[in-house]
């Protein structure tokens, strides 16, 4: 079982940058891909990004494609998400989450979530 907390989100312009962490408990960190998941009111939560558990692949939704960049440290215990050139469309609430298989963008087949952090773009 893994614990996922997410670090403090935030509010930033148009075209700026923020980074969000992912702290694990579990020091099986190693044994999960992880993955970004986003919900905007109103919205159904949808897939941002995955990384599998050695950092070797990736896969992103087409809309963050090219201006999001997922990464782990597995010695620290913690997945990160990079994002880059933000849009108000970003706006939303930004949740890790962990499973012991890749699962891609499948949010059924993920396990483990952490709170949530709200990431606001501002236009």
């Amino acid at each position: 079982q893994v614990h996922l907390v997410e670090s403090e989100g935030g509010l930033v312009q148009a075209g700026g940058s923020l980074r969000l962490s992912c702290a694990a408990s579990a020091r099986t960190f190693i044994m999960y891909a992880m993955a970004w998941f986003r919900q905007a009111p109103g919205k159904e939560r949808e897939f941002v990004a995955t990384i599998s558990r050695n950092g070797g692949s990736t896969s992103y939704a087409d809309s963050v494609k090219g201006r999001f960049t997922i990464s782990r440290d597995n010695a620290k215990l913690t997945a990160y998400l990079q994002m880059n050139s933000l849009k108000p469309e970003d706006t939303a609430v930004y949740s890790c989450a962990a499973n012991q298989y890749w699962s891609g963008s499948d949010r059924n087949s993920y396990n483990y979530w952490g709170q949530g952090t709200q990431v606001t773009v501002s236009s």
